[in-house]
């Protein structure tokens, strides 16, 4: 699922990224993309793939096999025995709930992803000399300036996107899958329906939290050049600067990634898990 995510997504992320951190260089997302393929060709598109996909592979096997714990432990606080459906809700809040602990292998590798992606318009602005564009001279940049703990720059503000937007994913999806259903069980939808479904649920979440992301990724970036104000003093500069719209810098790359990258999450998260629990069962 993590690994069709990125794979569908990955060129509109490197926009969003780049317009989320450096607003000011770019018109829109078609400009950005103009400019991304003169300066590096086709492969600038997809600058930052092999940290993005360890980190959606680590996050969303952390998030889906957390959701399941965590949907038990909202059938206890319910009340309700672990074999009964849980609700549109319930089901919201567990997705809520895993992903807390997804977030933990999320920002270390999304920080590598996130100035990977920008490395040339830090470099452009002069704020890091020539030379580190590569995932491992990223990680050992890291590591010799703030030590193990400078891969969580943007901690906080990864966990005010994940623990809310969340809510939204895992809801949007869910409500979406009844709604196809149409009293039907879930588990019969087809491609199509998982695929709208997984589309509506990215939606609500990037909705919802897109200037705690924008604020995220200017961070994470940002701290390559030196210290940076926490999660309010970002807040506060970008709108002082930029006004409220700074804040949505990059969003229509974003919408457009969200669609399409999470309905092919969700479609091949139910497929692989389907295929499994068939594999499973046919082995006894």
């Amino acid at each position: 699922g993590g690994t069709a995510c990125v794979l569908t997504g990955q060129p509109f992320d490197t926009a969003k990224v780049k317009m989320q951190t450096f607003p000011n260089m770019y018109k829109g997302i078609v400009d950005c993309f103009v400019k991304i393929y003169k300066q590096v060709g086709f492969r600038g598109l997809y600058k930052g793939t092999t940290p993005a996909l360890v980190a959606s592979v680590a996050e969303n096997s952390v998030l889906f096999m957390c959701y399941g714990f965590c949907q038990q432990i909202v059938r206890r606080i319910a009340g309700v025995d672990r074999k009964t459906k849980l609700s549109d809700l319930q089901n919201a809040a567990a997705g809520s709930c895993s992903s807390a602990f997804a977030t933990l292998v999320l920002c270390p590798t999304e920080l590598v992803k996130c100035r990977l992606q920008a490395m040339h318009e830090m470099q452009l602005s002069g704020k890091i000399n020539q030379g580190q564009n590569t995932v491992w001279s990223v990680v050992k940049g890291v590591i010799q300036k703030d030590g193990p703990l400078g891969f969580y720059h943007g901690l906080s503000s990864t966990l005010l996107r994940e623990i809310p937007g969340y809510f939204l994913f895992f809801g949007g999806y869910e409500l979406s899958r009844t709604f196809f259903a149409s009293g039907r069980p879930k588990d019969e939808l087809g491609p199509i329906p998982l695929l709208l479904s997984g589309g509506v649920g990215g939606s609500c979440l990037w909705i919802a939290v897109y200037p705690v992301d924008c604020v995220k990724s200017r961070i994470q970036v940002l701290s390559m050049a030196g210290k940076q104000a926490g999660f309010m003093g970002t807040f506060v500069t970008v709108v002082r600067t930029e006004g409220v719209l700074g804040l949505y810098s990059g969003l229509k790359p974003t919408m457009i990634r969200a669609f399409l990258a999470n309905g092919a999450l969700f479609l091949a998260y139910e497929y692989s898990r389907k295929l499994l629990m068939k594999q499973i069962a046919d082995s006894f």
